[in-house]
């Protein structure tokens, strides 16, 4: 497959726009433009790729599409189209259908649809860009109903709190409020769905209570109490329509309490009751959650709504892939569509993170359209069938979860109520069936409790029957993020636990839960944990001798709908007992085969790097942090300050020296700083101006509470540390944006000092540049390197000093050397630009693009004679690299001894 960029994909889609007529050669046109082999596509054209039920109207790959041209309306295709067995069968990523004037396409794993006259498919190419292994940033448009509802839900919170103030220093305040809540999400839902009357809720509290609100919570206890009563002759009259719901969501004790309402707070109860609820959904109710409690509350927690896309890559390769390629296989066998029936009505899920419940709600979803795809089959097969499944087997029992917050429970509950109904209204639209919701015969089985201390097999009990898979978006929470108490969760799981995310609890405890058994796990979770100094440290104790990664999403960046949602970096690991199951690494949208998933998630063996002191490859020179003054910022200079200094004292020249940091070299900004020899003190101190800028580091360092730093306040001269060397050096940013594409690493003169914000490499040949600057280096940086927030952190300890380089000829050497001092000159050529705008990729010259491009190509062959198409393929063979140098050193260690 041709990898494009968005412009790329556009100018390819243009000429298939704005043409007079259609035909089928459309849907091939359309697959090359987003880079489809041509091979595929002639397969496909030809009949020999396509699984479609119907060839001569329609076109199907597996993963990619299902195409059906039609002669009347689309609308009323696609709707069976998209929930047909076929379908699900295969995967197929978009549904078309097209009478040649009209299009309508849905994608399956977004949901999102698309009605537009063909003609103007250009203007809307954006909308298959998955196709070019570009996912989309912004998958679902959240439903009306969920970001108004999250906002006034929010107002009648704040109201009702205003209103009843010490309703939270009650005994059970705090999740009397709570349940009053789910209670309100569920008569909004139901009078909107079938459940109750339509708008019999709202339409009751309007009715019946007061305009300012006075009776409001003496009603609705009334309504709670009816919807808890089975005997319809024991209601009220007037509340008679209201009917009986179970699942303990309203039953009526001394800690349910109503809170009191004011008149505001009865206008917004029935102008929440006047938005339309049928559509809500349910994986969504995160960021309602989020709007409705305390500010703050739950994000010290990391909690973040995970969306529908990044969910299911947790969900699909652990189990739902599987089930689907059984679906697949037992197409036409009545026998294998049963077990496989079977198979997943036993199935248990289980969260130990579960918010609000989107994982687990997403994962029911999608076992319950397997099961309508797989009766659909067998009713297709044999008509018979559907008098012996009147009803679905996957049950909400087998859904579990454990969440801290007492909230978060109620509404993860709610949520998988309101998720059988919706999967119950396909379930009557596709078999004209009907599976009443109320009264409610499944709970749940979601707890309240702190997953990193609670005993998760007490939670999910393993059985003989049920496969286990475990999956959520546990709380991140870098270690210097942590509270008292969140220390203390993590030092009852692992006694490391100074360094360690937060998350890392879960993949300890995860790692034990599965242990010994056929259960798998899948976690969405920052790619800290795979980076810098924790993989040696978390690694050692998840796998034991018994796990392994089965497979793995590289770092991908994603965002979410709730209110000030996080926007973070993530990685998704699937943790397994070792077996002889194929392991896979999705990058950008593509599944590559691995032997052996190691902890950096590239295909290589198990490796925690460590920190190092010296380079592992023998001709690398050694890098180092540059100078640090600890000064208090005296012995530093602005440009104005310089040149003040020189005018009136020509003398102290001398003692100036360019001063740079990561900041002032990448945006080529200026700072200078004093370098006065002992010898040189007293005549240096006649100036008034470096006299008192000496007396001012003497007293920054009387402050400080280190020895090391007190004892230097009686050289106020020198450097806390000074490493600079009168020679051309080799300058490398600790810090760096993880937007660029290579880290802006460039040359200084000898009369520059590098600070400690940098690592600084003396007497540094061109060749090494090209070794530093190269996409391999890069590669291997942003696997084993740490991050600060986002940025890439390099450290010589753990990046530089194990970089795996073969021995190099003199030959290699003046190669490189050359392809080096080109980027150096094409630099030159752009000198009015900084660094900084040099490497912008949105902005990034061509030429330097190209003389780059010349550097990587040249280190590619020094690893590899077949050169590389992937990043995965770099990594791969750098790990292997450094297996077989880290054996041979220690062979070489042991022999000495």
């Amino acid at each position: 497959m041709v990898k494009l960029n968005l412009k790329a994909v556009e100018e390819r889609v243009a000429p298939i726009g704005g043409r007079e007529s259609y035909d089928r050669e459309f849907i091939f046109s359309l697959l090359l433009a987003y880079g489809k082999p041509q091979g595929n596509v002639t397969r496909l054209r030809n009949g020999s790729l396509n699984v479609a039920q119907d060839p001569s109207t329609e076109v199907a790959q597996k993963n990619v599409v299902y195409f059906k041209e039609t002669t009347g309306d689309p609308l009323a295709v696609i709707d069976d189209l998209k929930t047909s067995p076929l379908v699900v069968r295969y995967n197929t990523r978009f549904v078309i259908v097209t009478n040649y004037t009209e299009l309508l396409a849905i994608d399956t794993k977004t949901g999102e649809n698309l009605l537009i006259p063909i003609r103007d498919i250009n203007q809307y190419f954006t909308f298959f860009l998955p196709w070019a292994g570009m996912e989309k940033a912004q998958y679902v448009a959240e439903a009306h109903a969920d970001v108004k509802a999250a906002e006034r839900m929010g107002k009648l919170f704040d109201e009702l709190l205003s209103a009843n103030p010490g309703m939270l220093d009650m005994a059970h305040g705090r999740h009397a409020l709570n349940v009053f809540f789910t209670r309100l999400l569920f008569c909004f839902f139901a009078e909107d769905t079938g459940i109750f009357d339509k708008s019999g809720y709202t339409n009751a509290v309007g009715s019946h209570t007061q305009p300012d609100g006075s009776d409001v919570a003496e009603f609705l206890t009334e309504v709670f109490r009816a919807l808890d009563t089975e005997n319809v002759g024991e209601k009220p009259v007037h509340l008679a329509r209201f009917p009986y719901v179970n699942g303990r969501l309203f039953t009526v004790t001394s800690e349910h309490v109503v809170p009191q309402f004011t008149k505001k707070a009865r206008d917004l109860l029935i102008e929440l009751g006047t938005l339309d609820w049928s559509d809500i959904n349910p994986d969504i109710f995160g960021s309602m959650f989020q709007a409705i409690v305390t500010p703050g509350k739950r994000s010290d927690l990391g909690q973040h709504y995970t969306s529908v896309p990044n969910i299911l890559k947790t969900i699909e390769p652990l189990f739902l892939d599987g089930l689907k390629e059984q679906l697949d296989a037992g197409f036409d066998s009545v026998k294998r569509l049963e077990a496989l029936l079977e198979r997943i009505s036993a199935i248990k899920v289980f969260d130990p993170a579960c918010g609000s419940g989107n994982f687990l709600i997403i994962a029911y979803k999608e076992l319950r359209r397997l099961e309508h795809a797989i009766l659909d089959r067998l009713f297709e097969i044999d008509p018979k069938h559907q008098m012996l499944y009147a009803e679905s087997k996957i049950s909400i029992e087998h859904f579990y979860g454990l969440e801290i917050d007492d909230f978060a429970v109620e509404v993860a509950i709610l949520s998988l109520w309101i998720a059988k109904h919706q999967m119950n209204a396909e379930f009557k639209e596709k078999f004209n069936l009907a599976i009443p919701l109320i009264p409610l015969k499944e709970t749940g089985q979601i707890q309240a409790g702190n997953a990193i201390t609670a005993d998760w097999e007490a939670v999910c009990p393993y059985d003989r029957v049920s496969e286990i898979y475990v999956l959520g978006n546990p709380p991140y929470l870098g270690s210097r993020n942590q509270s008292a108490d969140q220390k203390k969760d993590l030092a009852t799981v692992t006694e490391k636990y100074k360094s360690l995310d937060y998350v890392s609890a879960w993949l300890i405890k995860g790692a034990d839960y599965i242990r010994g058994t056929a259960t798998k796990l899948a976690f969405v979770t920052t790619n800290s944990i795979t980076q810098g100094e924790q993989v040696g440290i978390l690694w050692p104790q998840v796998f034991g001798s018994e796990l392994e990664i089965g497979y793995a999403y590289t770092s991908f960046r994603w965002s979410n709908h709730a209110k000030n949602a996080a926007g973070v970096t993530c990685v998704v690991i699937g943790l397994r007992n070792i077996s002889s199951e194929p392991n896979y690494i999705f990058s950008d949208e593509i599944r590559l085969d691995a032997k052996r998933i190691n902890p950096y998630l590239a295909d290589g063996p198990d490796i925690w790097l460590g920190r190092r002191s010296a380079p592992l490859s023998a001709d690398l020179p050694r890098l180092g942090y540059g100078s640090m003054p600890n000064d208090g910022g005296n012995l530093i200079l602005s440009d104005r300050e310089r040149d003040d200094l020189i005018a009136d004292h020509p003398e102290i020249e001398r003692y100036v020296k360019g001063f740079c940091g990561a900041a002032e070299f990448i945006n080529g900004k200026t700072r200078w700083c004093l370098v006065i020899p002992d010898k040189d003190m007293d005549s240096a101190s006649k100036v008034d101006v470096i006299k008192r800028r000496l007396e001012g580091v003497t007293s920054h360092r009387l402050k400080s509470t280190e020895k090391s730093t007190k004892a230097l306040a009686d050289y106020p001269n020198r450097f806390y540390y000074f490493a600079h060397k009168p020679s051309d050096s080799i300058i490398v940013p600790s810090i760096s944006s993880e937007r660029r594409p290579y880290v802006p690493i460039g040359y200084v003169d000898s009369t520059v000092v590098g600070s400690n914000k940098t690592l600084v490499m003396y007497e540094a040949e061109p060749w090494v540049f090209s070794i530093l600057t190269s996409q391999t280096h890069m590669v291997w940086m942003r696997a084993v390197g740490g991050r600060m927030r986002e940025d890439y952190q390099y450290s010589n300890t753990i990046v530089y000093n194990n970089f795996p380089v073969p021995p190099l000829t003199r030959s290699a050497k003046e190669r490189l050397a050359l392809v080096a001092l080109r980027v150096l000159d094409v630099r030159e050529y752009h000198c009015e630009k900084t660094l900084a705008e040099l490497y912008d990729p949105d902005y990034m010259p061509a030429d330097l693009r190209q003389a780059h491009a010349e550097i990587d190509s040249l280190v590619d062959s020094i690893y590899s004679k077949r050169g590389y198409e992937t990043d995965e393929q770099r990594l791969s063979d750098l790990f292997a690299l450094y297996e077989e140098m880290t054996a041979a050193e220690s062979a070489k260690g042991s022999k000495k001894k």
